[in-house]
């Protein structure tokens, strides 16, 4: 873990992986003090934003221990209705060694949980169990992907939230509603949530 300035009132946590910022976000999510204003997850670091002094804020940092485990019973979880038409199923079934059944079946057979979010609001990145639909991006990304579409990318898998460019291999798509200002917050998928994908 290393700590970093990050302005008078915020202090940028890096960590050498994924798998380690997860789990200390969990940590630092469980139980903050009160000063703290907001901890914003990403893929190797939390920013963790504050009021008033920034020493305790500091101690309370670097005595904090990785959570071990994923807290059921504080962790939403959100179901997802998905059908499975994608464009590049088929190419996923190669890339994979699977057949698109099987991918299917391998992407709603296992909870997935929100580690970040970015890249254009209420957009998550999902990250799962099962190592099979690790696939890379694809050589040419697409210059429109419509809003709803579910893909695979590296070890992620995520629904845009509306149309935009694009490079994940796209399985399938879902009428989810990911970002509503309307809503509180208006994001459905929010770092530490549980996703759940099941079959139109």
């Amino acid at each position: 873990m290393r700590i970093v300035p990050a302005g008078e009132n915020a202090v940028l946590v890096e960590f050498d992986g994924l798998d380690e910022t997860m789990a200390y976000y969990r940590s630092l999510t469980a139980d903050p003090p009160s000063r703290v204003a907001d901890l914003v997850p990403a893929a190797r670091t939390v920013l963790v934003m504050f009021d008033g002094p920034k020493q305790p804020i500091l101690d309370w940092i670097s005595a904090t221990e990785p959570a071990v485990d994923v807290d059921d019973d504080r962790s939403d979880t959100v179901t997802i209705s998905v059908v499975y038409d994608g464009e590049d199923l088929d190419e996923v079934a190669r890339l994979t060694g699977l057949s698109t059944t099987e991918v299917v079946a391998a992407h709603t057979d296992q909870a997935w949980i929100v580690a970040f979010g970015g890249f254009a609001p209420g957009f998550g990145y999902l990250v799962g169990t099962d190592a099979r639909l690790h696939v890379p991006r694809r050589t040419s990304p697409r210059t429109s992907v419509p809003a709803g579409s579910v893909g695979l990318a590296g070890d992620f898998s995520g629904i845009y939230p509306r149309s935009s460019p694009g490079g994940w291999q796209l399985i399938g798509r879902t009428d989810a509603q990911l970002w509503n200002l309307d809503r509180d917050p208006p994001a459905l998928l929010r770092p530490g949530t549980t996703v759940r994908f099941e079959q139109a």
